[in-house]
C-alpha cells in the first residue's frame, strides 16, 4: 500500500471507501463467528491471492522450470500465512490473531499519513515510487500504538473480571511492557513493507498496475494482504524455529 498518494489518485475515493466497508463487513463476521467459518474466509482468500500470484509469475518466469519454481514458492509463501491466520482464531479468543491485524492496519495507516505528510527520501523509488522512509517510520509508529492499545485494552478486561482497576493495569502494562512493544512494531512495519514491496516489483516485472482488478478501487486480494501476508509467515516460521529448538 502506498505511503501517500497523490490527490488525483484519489478520485475513486468513494468507491475504496465503500469497498473497504464491504472487505471490512465481511472479514469482521467470519472473525467473530471463527471456526470453520474463519477457516472457510481464509481459504477463500488465500486461493484468490494464489491465483492473482500464477497470474504475475507467469509473466515474470520465462521457462517452464521457473514457472515451476514460482508456483511452488507461492504455495509454500501462503500456506504459512494462511495457517497462522486460521490457528491463532482457533484458540477461541482471537486475541493474537486481532493483535497481528490490527498491527499491520496499523502499519498501513502510520505509514499513509506519515509518508504523505513529510514526505522526502524514497526508499526504493524504482519499485515502489510512493514509498518514503518517513513513512517506514510512521508506520512503525502506527504499528506500535495498535500493538499497545491491544495489549492494554486485553489487560483492563482480564484485571476488570478479577476486580482489579483497570486504569491502574492499563498504565502497568503500558509502563512494563512499551519498549518490546516497540521493537514489535517495528519488525511488524519492516516485515509488512517488505511485503508490500516484493508485491510490487512482481507487479513491475509481470507489467501490470494491480494484482487483478477484483475489488473496486483497490485492485487485487494481493495487492491489499500484502503486508499481512509476510508478517504472518514470518510468525509462522519464528513459531517453527522455536519449536525444533
Amino acid at each position: 500500500m502506498a505511503d501517500g498518494e497523490p490527490k488525483s489518485k484519489n478520485a475513486d475515493l468513494p468507491v475504496r471507501f465503500v469497498s473497504a466497508i464491504v472487505m471490512i463487513a465481511i472479514a469482521g463476521v467470519a472473525f467473530w463467528l471463527g471456526g470453520w467459518w474463519w477457516a472457510s474466509f481464509v481459504a477463500i482468500v488465500a486461493g484468490g491471492v494464489m491465483s492473482e500470484w500464477h497470474r504475475l509469475s507467469s509473466a515474470i518466469a520465462q521457462s517452464l522450470a521457473g514457472k515451476a519454481v514460482w508456483l511452488v514458492a507461492g504455495l509454500a509463501y501462503l500456506m504459512l500465512a494462511s495457517l497462522t491466520l486460521v490457528i491463532l482464531r482457533w484458540d477461541g479468543t482471537g486475541y493474537w490473531l486481532f493483535a497481528l491485524v490490527l498491527s499491520v492496519i496499523g502499519v498501513d495507516v502510520g505509514a499513509y499519513f506519515m509518508g504523505r505528510a513529510i514526505g522526502g527520501p524514497k526508499i526504493a523509488p524504482k519499485i515502489s515510487p510512493s514509498k518514503t522512509w518517513a513513512g517506514l517510520f510512521g508506520g512503525v509508529l502506527g504499528a506500535f500504538v495498535a500493538l499497545l492499545g491491544a495489549e492494554t485494552v486485553s489487560t483492563v478486561l482480564i484485571m476488570q473480571q478479577h476486580g482489579a482497576s483497570g486504569s491502574e493495569w492499563a498504565w502497568r502494562t503500558i509502563e512494563g511492557n512499551w519498549l518490546w512493544t516497540l521493537a514489535a512494531g517495528a519488525v511488524i512495519a519492516v516485515v509488512a513493507q517488505a511485503g508490500d514491496f516484493f508485491e510490487s516489483w512482481m507487479k513491475r516485472r509481470a507489467g501490470v498496475k494491480d494484482s487483478s482488478n477484483l475489488i473496486p478501487g483497490h485492485g487485487g486480494l494481493f495487492d491489499r494482504t500484502d503486508g499481512l501476508i509476510a508478517v504472518s509467515a514470518l510468525f509462522a516460521i519464528i513459531q517453527l524455529v522455536g519449536g525444533v529448538l
